[in-house]
């Protein structure tokens, strides 16, 4: 199946390295729109450097889109017209009345979109898959050593995303309330932020997300009525505690004088793989079968149209924090 890359830095490297060891692949070429960069990883990589993006799409039945977020609405639309299916890094747009033309787009000419939400296929998470998950209270924390590649949105479309995606998979009802506090420190965009989600079957989420930190991070604790679970996503493992009411190989005695219940805590570990890679192996076998995509658009969607309201609960308390502060000053 032939497959183009759009977008040549650093992650999109990653995907050419990634795509050449999956042999169901070949890569027709790559585009980028700096031609020093282009001559540099075409000749790198040993694959075709095209000089327009039409040329690209025109000859390849898949596009891979590597772009800055600003960019992706207007190549997946051209690609998508085209008849070719389209896998796009995350944020899959900038916001999400350009996500929701896409997913009409999409299936007007009946095309596989897939979105770049790679933390889904994390060993932590993918270990994960058997286990009933139905969270009633989340706390999530993604922190990480300031990046300049992306710059170009805040760290809410470009880090709390992830952690958006897999709530919302996780969590089957409407959002009913947003609030949240966020801060520029380094970019033109907020780089910390703290947001907490409410969902309508009372579901409740705590996010908070840097990219200015001196530590990485990215952890996810789940609490339900019978169990909680933890996830390490560098670790890429997870930790499972259950609480049952009858005993089981290795449980723990939870006396609680009337009755009693049991405590079993599992430690598992998802499979060894590479993220990306593994990632374009399942679109390559959705297209292939014609079988649902692992990541689709309309999560991508979703995820971005959370996220836009999570920018807009950032600038609301903003207002609020000036109005307090006149507020003081006039009396």
């Amino acid at each position: 199946m032939k497959i183009g890359i759009i977008g040549a830095g650093h992650l999109g490297k990653i995907h050419i390295k990634c795509i050449q060891q999956i042999t169901e692949f070949a890569i027709t070429g790559i585009y980028d729109n700096d031609p020093n960069v282009l001559d540099k990883v075409s000749g790198e990589f040993k694959v075709h450097a095209f000089n327009s993006i039409d040329d690209l799409i025109a000859e390849s039945e898949v596009v891979s889109i590597v772009t800055p977020t600003s960019s992706h609405f207007e190549i997946a639309s051209k690609a998508i017209k085209e008849g070719k299916h389209v896998f796009i890094e995350k944020p899959v747009t900038k916001g999400a009345k350009e996500a929701k033309e896409l997913v009409h787009l999409a299936k007007n000419y009946n095309v596989k979109v897939q979105i770049g939400h790679v933390e889904r296929f994390n060993p932590a998470l993918m270990a994960l898959q058997d286990e009933i998950i139905e969270p009633a209270f989340m706390e999530v924390h993604r922190l990480s050593n300031f990046n300049p590649r992306s710059t170009d949105v805040s760290v809410i479309h470009d880090l709390m995303i992830h952690d958006i995606d897999i709530i919302l998979h996780f969590v089957k009802s409407p959002v009913r309330e947003i609030r949240a506090n966020g801060l520029k420190l380094i970019s033109d965009h907020d780089d910390i932020c703290n947001a907490r989600i409410e969902f309508e079957n009372g579901a409740v989420a705590n996010l908070t997300a840097s990219r200015v930190s001196v530590t990485n991070m990215r952890k996810m604790r789940l609490f339900q009525k019978d169990a909680y679970i933890s996830m390490d996503f560098l670790e890429k493992k997870s930790q499972v505690i259950r609480i049952r009411d009858e005993k089981e190989e290795n449980a723990m005695l939870l006396d609680l004088n009337d009755h009693k219940k049991w405590i079993t805590i599992r430690n598992v570990e998802g499979p060894e793989l590479n993220a990306i890679k593994t990632e374009f192996e399942y679109f390559f076998q959705s297209i292939k079968n014609d079988s649902p995509v692992f990541v689709p658009l309309v999560d991508g969607a979703r995820a971005v149209e959370v996220a836009d309201k999570v920018v807009e609960a950032v600038k609301n308390q903003g207002d609020l924090q000036h109005f307090i502060s006149n507020s003081d000053k006039a009396f």
